[in-house]
């Protein structure tokens, strides 16, 4: 199977402008997504796709590869489903333009996923090791069977606990994907769907038109720069790495 990488990677990001821009030691942000997921070695080709010229200029000017969205996009799904429609490729995974230190362990067993022929769509998971993130409608929930396919999504707390004396493993949903060509291609001739509306949870279009997600288990938490307080953690993790 032709497995590529697809960072979808916005210009004008709401809590952070312009955060995919922004220095982080001698290399922007995405910059060092790009590079770091190429360097995982785990795929054919890895493409940033962007509504921004100079995002675009800024992978292309250093050797990289990167492609212009050509219309607007409900969500990152529908931007990587038009990039890839064209490219030669059987499974696609989304890596997030704004967690530049990429975690190979968790990305490799995405891709592994797909060994079964029933997986069609794949996510990341993790256990909240902060119960106090639990209440936090910023944090997507996630809950499974006992194969590790997805029920649902929530920002509420799922599931309920109304029986005290259990103590269910709560576990948060890592918004990266991995999708065969054919299901990704499908998704965007979906219209948005009542609980995707109502949760602003893209997947949630999937369970609503049948697909299950298979859910993978990390236990690595990865730096997510959503506001400029992230990016000052993000410089001092590299400055540990040196």
């Amino acid at each position: 199977m032709k497995k590529i990488a697809v960072i979808p990677a916005r210009y004008a990001a709401v809590r952070f402008p312009y955060k995919l821009m922004q220095p982080l030691g001698n290399k922007t942000v995405i910059r060092h997504t790009y590079d770091n997921t190429v360097a995982t070695g785990l795929f054919d080709e890895v493409f940033v796709v962007t509504d921004s010229e100079i995002i675009l200029t800024e992978i292309i000017s250093n050797g990289g590869k990167a492609i212009m969205s050509k219309r607007q996009h409900e969500s990152g799904s529908d931007r990587i489903a038009e990039a890839v429609e064209n490219l030669d490729a059987d499974i696609i995974l989304n890596v997030q333009g704004d967690e530049p230190f990429v975690n190979k362990e968790a990305l490799s067993k995405l891709l592994n996923a797909f060994e079964d022929s029933e997986v069609e769509v794949a996510s990341i998971m993790k256990a909240f090791t902060d119960s106090s993130l639990v209440n936090n409608t910023n944090y997507v929930k996630v809950v499974v069977d006992k194969n590790n396919y997805s029920l649902l999504f929530s920002r509420s707390v799922i599931p309920y606990l109304r029986e005290e004396s259990y103590s269910p493993t709560y576990y948060e949903h890592i918004g990266v994907y991995a999708f065969r060509k054919s299901i990704l291609l499908q998704f965007t001739q979906w219209e948005m769907t009542p609980l995707e509306i109502s949760e602003k949870i893209e997947c949630l279009r999937y369970l609503e038109n049948g697909i299950r997600l298979k859910m993978v288990v990390t236990d690595e938490s990865g730096i997510k720069i959503d506001v400029p307080e992230d990016l000052a953690k993000a410089e001092a993790y590299l400055q540990s790495k040196q």
